[in-house]
């Protein structure tokens, strides 16, 4: 029954790209009728000749390895300040008026504080995925820490549990799954951070392509980096879904 389970869900997200695609086409050939909104056929062309030259999956790794490092970076820092925040409240004095202030600066308007700081190199870029990715970790482990039902507390101390094993045997395992969806949230923004930092400066990447396809109206190209980003943040989050399933289902985490 599992395995039924998952061809349903595998053929579930293939009629759905299959949908998605053809109302591309259908729009892209009824309604718009336009050089600048070209039909997925074209696309798919364009795709497989970039793929063959070896550009799309050099951008692709640059961008992913950017990423990746930058969110890893992120919410290393995030997990800690979080149950930091939600646990102590001195700490939540202290740290919650940074948090609610830098949060509210977008990683974009960053962008020419990091080339100032850290130059056009991958510095840059790591940092700003990191800036985005630490402040909806923090907020979403306080929130899991905040959310600790006080009867499971009570618990522990009558059974004699000191401080820190309440923190390590209650209160982290329950926080877990608001911790792993503030991950999942932060993947997404620094999605979107990425390409922006790379649309200004960088030598590679999905938004390096972005940008050179639109200088040189390349509109083909400009739909293949469009699909892959799509693509690659839908596959990301199927695998960190899937590794929250096998390392992290014992807390329940809604997946």
């Amino acid at each position: 029954m599992r395995i039924e389970g998952r061809l349903a869900t595998v053929a579930g997200y293939v009629a759905g790209f299959a949908l998605l695609f053809l109302v591309w086409h259908l729009a892209a050939t009824l309604l718009v009728k336009s050089v600048l909104f070209p039909p997925p056929g074209p696309v798919l062309d364009r795709a497989i000749v970039l793929i063959e030259d070896n550009i799309l999956q050099e951008q692709i790794v640059a961008s992913m390895r950017r990423i990746m490092q930058g969110f890893l970076l992120g919410s290393a820092i995030g997990i800690p300040i979080g149950l930091a925040i939600g646990s102590f409240r001195i700490v939540r004095w202290l740290l919650e008026p940074w948090t609610e202030f830098f949060r509210f600066i977008p990683a974009v308007a960053m962008i020419t504080v990091a080339v100032i700081w850290f130059g056009i190199g991958e510095e840059s870029k790591i940092f700003l995925i990191a800036y985005t990715t630490v402040f909806v970790v923090v907020i979403s482990t306080a929130a899991g820490v905040g959310a600790v039902g006080r009867d499971k507390i009570r618990a522990a101390q009558c059974l004699g549990a000191s401080r820190l094993q309440i923190f390590a045997l209650v209160a982290l395992p329950a926080t877990v799954p608001y911790i792993l969806t503030g991950m999942r949230l932060a993947m997404a923004n620094a999605f979107v951070t990425i390409v922006a930092a790379e649309l200004i400066a960088s030598n590679d990447g999905l938004g390096k392509l972005l940008w050179d396809a639109r200088l040189f109206m390349q509109i083909e190209d400009i739909f293949v980096a469009l699909v892959a980003l799509g693509l690659l943040g839908f596959a990301t989050d199927r695998v960190f879904r899937f590794l929250i399933r096998i390392f992290a289902g014992r807390f329940n985490a809604t997946v």
